[in-house]
């Protein structure tokens, strides 16, 4: 039977067990993806303490003023660097192009903290890609911690890559050579107590499909949180499991497995009237994305002999600016 809920899987197995439970945990993710498109890993081996480090630094920083955070901003659509302010974005857009109301959030991202060669990191085909990080003033520990939290990040994506690559019947170390120069972003969103009633329509985070390969995400268990559209058109919610990270396949997975595994429709809906400070809610979001000129072209075995490909060749680059833009005002 398909999935209608997102399932807990304990990876610890994959990174340090047999093939053969290697194997198992990789079926186990592979029905995941077919099926709902996320899922909650345990066993990840990232320290709860960087965690909490994470967690204390940025809400320090949003909790400063407006005009401090504006010191930061990003400074163009194409830049996927600095502070985004309250209203600021629509993360629907790209699905619905008519959405109009902005995200009730506010963020701060960054990019690679580790460059690879200038030969690479600033051609003309890198584009902004490679843009410098823009780091506040305050608080002062802010950039050691976030550099730290998306080395982290970068080793685990890679483990859920070789996770997939397993899982989509191919060699364990298939995509190590299309994420070695990878350009993700950490980016943090803080969801704030809602002081005024939104808007018709106007929710946290509109319902959205991520873009790259996949999405690691540690939220919290507070009012108002994160849900997903199963195959049944029913929006459930994702579980809060402590200690454990939410993974979502995104865009490029999808048209890279010709569909096979579903990139899936999620929101983050506003908390009940009345929920007050209890429903400040923070996500710390590490989007994983491909090399810039990785090749997003049909795996070989997400089609036979006899079928098309769905989708014509692009590279990670080219999707991935197109669909910045696309999401803002």
């Amino acid at each position: 039977m398909k999935l209608l809920n997102v399932p807990v899987i304990d990876i610890s197995s994959f990174r340090s067990g047999t093939a053969a439970q290697k194997k198992a945990v990789a079926m186990q993710v592979d029905q995941a993806c077919r099926d709902i498109g996320f899922l909650v890993i345990d066993g990840h081996d990232i320290s709860p303490e960087i965690i909490a480090d994470m967690r204390k630094v940025s809400r320090a920083f949003f909790d400063l003023p407006l005009e401090e955070k504006a010191r930061v901003a990003r400074p163009a659509p194409d830049v996927t660097r600095g502070y985004i302010g309250m209203e600021e974005e629509s993360v629907g857009r790209l699905r619905d192009p008519t959405a109009t109301a902005g995200d009730l959030n506010e963020s701060l991202m960054i990019g690679p903290v580790d460059l690879p060669p200038a030969a690479y990191a600033f051609s003309e085909a890198a584009g902004k890609h490679f843009a410098p990080n823009l780091w506040p003033a305050s608080p002062e520990a802010l950039r050691t911690v976030w550099s730290a939290y998306y080395r982290e990040m970068g080793k685990l994506a890679q483990t859920l890559m070789r996770i997939f690559a397993l899982a989509l019947g191919l060699d364990e170390f298939y995509f190590d050579d299309k994420i070695d120069k990878h350009i993700s972003r950490l980016r943090i969103r803080n969801y704030p107590a809602q002081a005024s009633v939104p808007v018709p329509g106007q929710i946290r985070a509109g319902a959205h499909s991520d873009y790259g390969s996949l999405t690691i995400l540690a939220a919290e268990d507070r009012p108002g949180g994160l849900q997903v559209c199963n195959a049944a058109n029913e929006w459930v919610d994702v579980p809060i499991v402590p200690g454990c990270y939410i993974i979502n396949i995104g865009d490029l997975m999808a048209r890279w497995t010709n569909n096979t595994w579903v990139s899936t429709l999620h929101r983050v809906v506003n908390p009940p009237a009345g929920a007050g400070e209890s429903s400040r809610r923070q996500s710390l979001v590490f989007f994983h994305n491909p090399n810039y000129d990785a090749e997003i072209t049909c795996l070989p075995t997400c089609v036979s002999k006899d079928e098309m490909p769905r989708y014509l060749p692009i590279t990670s680059g080219e999707y991935l600016r197109s669909a910045f833009v696309t999401t803002q005002n």
